[in-house]
């Protein structure tokens, strides 16, 4: 027997059947949905022209209430009205108003007595007179009457002259005295001009309007266009005794479809498709470039952490940390596996000092109890922390409430500064500050070595003199009985002189020795006899006088003594300076005065007749390190300055140069004083230490 060889092996392919049934199921599937879509959008369209009829007829009728209501108030108000301005109102409410057409005043068996048409169209009655058409008129009053309520009548049909006519209504306003009626007012409203007022512009091009009765019989339209009539709206116009159906027409007919519409679904929908790949692509890259981008944020933030040298601390509302960068770490010696997730009561941070431990709680339920309430915490506030080694170092903190991304608070971040440096810096700062007005009060009294020699040489000569005399009297024959006498007074001279050098020393010395940095509450009369001593030896020297303007009863300063004496010092010196030489010995006069300013502020002014400050070196005068002195080392005002301005005060000055008459410059600068104290008691009085001292 041949044996039959099998037939070659090939891969199965998908059957045809299966490959057009997913096919048709996919295109009867965006058929089924370009269609559903189609009819949602000329439904949707439909409905969006049926709403807009509904919505203008909702919009007109309630524009023609309102009309008919504010002309209904303009109408009760000539109820009112005498005679003799009757008129007068009727016919400016007919200019206000377009809808009313004619106003009739009538008496109690409703005979018209006045009446006032309106200057927009012609008399409203000139074809049929007024008492052929007012049947319904009467009807509407009679019931307005029984009913105690202005009522319309029932709209009736007035010809014109043309041929043509106007549906009107008649609105009735009986007028009752006493249960009886005493007159009445109608007023004639056209159905046409109250459906124009009623409409707007764009609802005019839009839509047709009109009333119509109820079989349809239309009674007045407006409306730049025909409707379609396919979107109708119909509502009541209801008004008292009347109820006028409105009828809006839509000129938009019914939508159409688009032509060629398979090829544009297929067109739109593989558009929409291939536009679709595309944002998913598009949305796609932008995911990755956003996370890679917030990676290098994170990375960014990390690094900008790392070298702020601020430190930083996030705690959740109990007070628990959940987070530090290194500076803070490096701040309070702490490392961050430590101090994360301690801090919740009632175990204290590590880095509070026990000492200060309920004082920080109390702290944190205050700040929390004024977030609650609605107040904001405190922008910064400066406390005490201790390092891991037992330090305490001062550190400011700007706290801020912690939000996540709905708003909610979920803790505090802090801002936390190390204030060790600036301290150390502030302290250095003050004994520099210490030491150079040390130097500058040196400075003076090197300046006065020379005053100081020549004030001593003459008590130190009298001395002499004296002591020789009573050499010469003790030698004397002993049998002379004025020998005693005149030694003990060539002693008494001796003691004097030896006293007053002494107090000239002492002043020196005090000046230049003296620390204390307190202020205290110091009376002007002090602060004044401090610097005289040292400013007449100065003014003797040039031949300048002294004179003091300085009333009784001024309020007692509160200063740093040593300081303002300084001040008062300087300021006198360069004054008599000022006046040695250019000014003549008989001018050379220097004045201290000190007058109040204001209740809580003395005013201390030095003035001299020198020959003032020129404007070039009025701009640099309170400069540091600037002078016009070779010897002078430019610090005086500008520690004078920084005195006055430490005490709250301010120093300023006025000068007067050639060829003004007569020159001479001003220094002023205020101190704060006690309130209350004892006010001058008249001008031109003086304490002790007033009035006039020659050198």
């Amino acid at each position: 027997m041949n044996a039959v060889a099998p037939p070659p092996f090939t891969p199965a392919r998908p059957r045809r059947w299966r490959r057009a049934l997913l096919w048709g199921t996919l295109v009867g599937l965006l058929l089924v949905a370009q269609s559903l879509l189609l009819t949602l959008t000329v439904s949707h369209e439909a409905a969006r022209a049926q709403e807009a009829s509904d919505l203008a007829a909702a919009e007109v009728t309630a524009r023609g209430k309102q009309l008919v209501s504010r002309d209904l108030q303009a109408l009760q108000g000539l109820l009112w009205a005498q005679d003799d301005e009757w008129r007068t109102n009727a016919a400016a409410l007919m200019r206000q108003t377009r809808v009313l057409l004619r106003i009739e005043l009538r008496d109690r068996n409703r005979e018209v007595i006045r009446a006032v048409d309106t200057p927009y169209a012609p008399p409203l009655f000139s074809t049929l007179s007024r008492n052929q058409l007012q049947l319904e008129t009467e009807l509407a009053c009679i019931a307005a009457l029984r009913q105690g309520t202005p009522l319309f009548s029932r709209s009736y049909f007035v010809p014109g002259s043309g041929g043509d006519g106007l549906e009107v209504t008649d609105l009735c306003l009986p007028r009752v005295r006493a249960g009886e009626p005493a007159s009445y007012v109608v007023a004639t409203v056209g159905l046409r001009p109250l459906l124009e007022e009623s409409i707007s512009q764009d609802q005019a091009r839009r839509f047709e309007m009109s009333f119509v009765e109820g079989d349809g019989t239309r009674l007045a339209r407006t409306g730049l266009t025909r409707g379609s009539g396919f979107y109708l709206s119909e509502r009541l116009l209801d008004l008292p005794g009347l109820s006028l159906q409105l009828r809006v027409d839509n000129a938009t007919g019914r939508p159409q479809l688009i032509p060629n519409l398979a090829t544009a679904l297929v067109i739109g929908l593989s558009l929409a498709l291939f536009a679709l790949v595309i944002v998913l692509a598009r949305d796609g890259r932008k995911r990755a470039e956003a996370e890679h981008a917030l990676a290098e944020s994170l990375a960014f933030r990390q690094a900008m952490e790392n070298s702020l040298i601020t430190g930083l601390r996030a705690r959740d509302l109990d007070g628990n940390i959940s987070y530090v960068n290194p500076a803070f770490c490096a701040m309070v010696g702490y490392p961050a596996e430590e101090l994360v997730g301690s801090g919740r009561p009632p175990n204290p941070p590590l880095y509070w000092p026990p000492e200060f431990t309920d004082e920080y709680w109390r702290r944190h339920r205050d700040r929390e109890a004024r977030w609650e309430a609605g107040l904001p915490p405190r922008e910064g506030f400066e406390t005490v922390f201790a390092r891991a080694s037992g330090e305490r170092f001062p550190v400011m903190i700007y706290e801020a409430p912690l939000l996540n991304a709905e708003g909610q608070q979920t803790g505090w971040m802090s801002a936390v500064l190390d204030l060790s440096a600036q301290r150390k810096v502030e302290e250095l700062s003050r004994q520099q500050q210490d030491r150079l007005q040390a130097t500058a009060r040196l400075a003076t009294v090197g300046e006065m070595a020379s005053l100081l020699s020549h004030e001593l040489n003459q008590p130190l000569a009298a001395i002499a003199s004296y002591a020789t005399a009573s050499i010469n009297l003790m030698v004397r024959e002993a049998d002379d009985p004025q020998t005693p006498a005149m030694v003990r007074q060539a002693v008494t001279r001796i003691a004097e002189q030896a006293e007053r050098a002494g107090r000239v020393i002492k002043s020196v010395h005090d000046f230049v020795r003296r620390r204390e940095a307190a202020r205290e509450w110091t009376a002007v009369d002090q602060l004044i006899e401090a610097v005289l001593p040292l400013v007449r030896l100065q003014a003797r020297k040039s031949g300048a006088r002294i004179e003091l303007d300085v009333p009784r009863g001024l309020p007692r300063v509160r200063c740093d003594r040593t300081m303002v004496e300084q001040v008062l010092l300087n300021l006198t010196r360069n004054a008599i300076q000022a006046m040695d030489g250019p000014t003549p010995l008989a001018d050379r006069a220097l004045i201290l005065r000190v007058h109040r300013l204001q209740p809580k502020w003395l005013s201390f002014a030095v003035i001299d007749h020198g020959p003032g400050i020129p404007p070039e070196v009025a701009r640099q005068l309170f400069t540091p390190f600037f002078t016009t002195r070779t010897e002078g080392m430019g610090l005086g005002l500008s520690l004078c300055r920084t005195v006055v301005e430490q005490h709250g005060g301010a120093m300023d000055f006025e000068s007067r140069v050639a060829p003004q008459s007569p020159t001479g410059t001003e220094f002023r600068f205020s101190l704060p004083c006690e309130d209350g104290a004892g006010s001058p008691r008249a001008a031109g009085s003086r304490n002790t230490l007033s009035g006039e001292s020659s050198a």
